[in-house]
């Protein structure tokens, strides 16, 4: 939510509609064209208070929600009524936000009103939607949740109401079926991507997976080309399968675009239903594959990470039983097992990584050496942050270990980001655009970068937070094995036996600073990370490392800037903190 000021939730029983909604001088709300409307006239009404604003994107995204539910509530002959109480910075910016919606508004001008308002309602964060009854009675403060959950289905949106409908869903969910699930009172049937219609009891007695995607969504794209392959394999075996999607598409036009490649079902696009199976599978990511057994009940809430892991063979695991679980998952363990870097880094006759210029190094020459692969990108700004870090260890290793190396993997939209990002790196890459990284993002569970995975000189995996432990320990951690890793934390509690156990610093003069066993944090010194010993304000929350704490040298090192200049975010990613993870 954007805030908007207010300090606690709450707000008194009952109001009196007048004196809420009126001024001095003014007795009326007024429509987007102008039109005055009287207070007096939403008398008998239940009223919906809501503080909203243009400049806001869940306001924006609520908006079109609430219109719907609006227009069907007055459908209805429901005596329902919304007054838009702006947050809107200038009178243009409420004019244009306003001249989309079909109820009340308190007039732009009247500042003192909406001020009062909020006030009022302790309005902290916006969207915020207030319902009143006839009476002026507060019935739920937690309009917005109760609008995009349910819609017109859920008025008049008490608690009662609301109550009443998860209470059913709960029943519902015990009693689940097939039917329960994908038929609605409007529709009995689902859809092919030539619009034929096939009734849902054709798929009585099958195993159904519903999958909910973003047709144009990157990570849905690349997931749908999989999931088909699987598809088609059972198919083609006789079983007793089926798929339908359950679109999340804001426009008609994306939902044809993306279901026009897929061969399974679909449920019509803008059906209630797809909302309403949202909330019901409590849906947190896309893509979900939700699969249901052959009597309709739930088998599990989403396969979509097995089938990332096991691409095309995740199809050994149909009926997705328990017991074919745990074959996959025994699978995967004996290739773990065997897993070699010829195994990871050749695929076909692509046996060969890049240096400099595009020149072609055998996978062979690697063979025997311990190799970091490096997943980052020049658009991910915690990996340009990250990467001056990473050359700098690289090259302490390197003084050690002369076969040591790095490979980069890149996530970049196109060849010449990847090329300017990689210019600046002393390693090797896989080529842009290589069909390799899929299969690794796939091998490691690649959810966020920058991630380095550490492979022995065995092939074997040693580890999958190298990044961690590189910035821990720096260039020490390596070979990153748990034996070395083990040794520099002994290390580190004998040397911690003769640190002074209070000290003061010159980086905070307010308070002393006390030695503390604890988990990771964020040196305050150097804005590199720590583990197990921190010189520690409690009261102000600082941190610094105790090779900062006791370094004669106390000053502080300079922050650089690793800004927003390369570009926005990757589609499918969000960047925050020290890493640009999967939405």
């Amino acid at each position: 939510m954007a805030g908007v000021g207010g300090d606690d939730n709450g707000a008194a029983c009952r109001h009196d509609l007048k004196s809420l909604l009126a001024a001095d001088e003014r007795d009326f709300l007024v429509r987007n064209n102008g039109d005055q409307v009287k207070i007096a006239n939403l008398e008998g009404k239940t009223i919906g208070l809501y503080f909203s604003a243009s400049w806001c994107p869940p306001c924006r995204r609520f908006t079109p929600k609430l219109i719907e539910t609006y227009g069907k509530l007055s459908s209805e002959g429901k005596d329902f009524e919304v007054v838009f109480v702006s947050a809107d910075r200038d009178e243009d910016s409420f004019n244009g936000y306003f001249a989309k919606m079909p109820w009340l508004a308190i007039p732009f001008s009247d500042t003192k009103a909406r001020d009062r308002l909020d006030e009022v309602f302790k309005v902290r964060g916006i969207p915020h939607l207030v319902i009143l009854d006839a009476s002026g009675e507060v019935l739920n403060e937690e309009g917005v949740q109760a609008v995009g959950d349910y819609g017109s289905e859920g008025y008049p949106f008490t608690l009662e109401k609301i109550n009443k409908l998860k209470e059913d869903e709960e029943a519902a969910k015990r009693e689940q079926t097939l039917q329960t699930v994908l038929v609605s009172p409007s529709r009995d049937y689902l859809i092919l991507n030539n619009g034929n219609q096939v009734p849902v009891s054709e798929l009585e007695g099958k195993i159904v997976c519903l999958y909910f995607s973003v047709s144009g969504f990157q990570p849905c794209d690349e997931f749908t080309l999989v999931l088909a392959k699987i598809y088609r394999t059972l198919k083609e075996k006789g079983e007793s399968f089926e798929v339908v999607m359950v679109s999340l598409d804001d426009e008609e036009s994306s939902f044809k675009e993306g279901f026009a490649g897929m061969p399974w079902l679909a449920i019509p696009f803008g059906d209630e239903s797809c909302k309403k199976l949202v909330r019901y599978f409590e849906l947190r990511t896309i893509p979900t594959l939700v699969v249901l057994g052959s009597d309709g009940k739930t088998l599990h809430s989403n396969i979509a990470e097995l089938v990332e892991e096991h691409g095309e063979e995740a199809w050994e695991g149909f009926p997705f039983s328990q017991d074919k679980m745990d074959l996959l998952a025994e699978k995967a363990k004996a290739k773990l097992a065997a897993q070699s870097l010829e195994s990871l880094l050749v695929s076909g006759e692509i046996d060969y990584v890049i240096g400099k210029d595009g020149v072609q190094i055998p996978v062979s020459e690697l063979m025997g050496k311990n190799i970091l692969l490096y997943f980052s990108a020049q658009w991910c700004g915690p990996c340009r942050a990250f990467l001056p870090k990473l050359i700098e260890e690289y090259r302490k290793i390197k003084d050690k270990d002369s076969a040591f190396e790095v490979v980069f993997i890149s996530s970049d939209r196109d060849q010449k980001s990847f090329e300017d990002f990689f210019s600046g790196m002393p390693w090797l890459a896989l080529p842009f655009g290589d069909e390799r990284k899929k299969s690794l993002n796939r091998v490691f569970k690649i959810r966020g970068i920058p991630s380095l995975v550490a492979i022995g000189p065995t092939g074997r995996t040693v580890t999958k937070d190298a990044k961690l432990l590189l910035m821990i320990h720096g260039a020490d951690a390596y070979p990153f094995t748990e034996e070395r890793i083990k040794e520099l934390e002994d290390q580190l509690e004998e040397m911690a036996k003769g640190w002074p156990e209070k000290l003061k610093h010159d980086l905070h003069e307010e308070h002393e600073l006390v030695l503390i066993r604890c988990g990771k944090y964020g040196c305050d010194g150097c804005d590199g990370l720590g583990d197990k010993w921190s010189y520690r304000c409690t009261e102000c929350n600082f941190d610094l490392h105790p090779r900062c704490a006791l370094a004669e040298d106390k000053k502080k090192t300079g922050e650089e800037d690793h800004g927003e200049e390369q570009g926005k975010t990757e589609e499918g990613y969000v960047c925050d903190g020290d890493a640009c993870r999967k939405a």
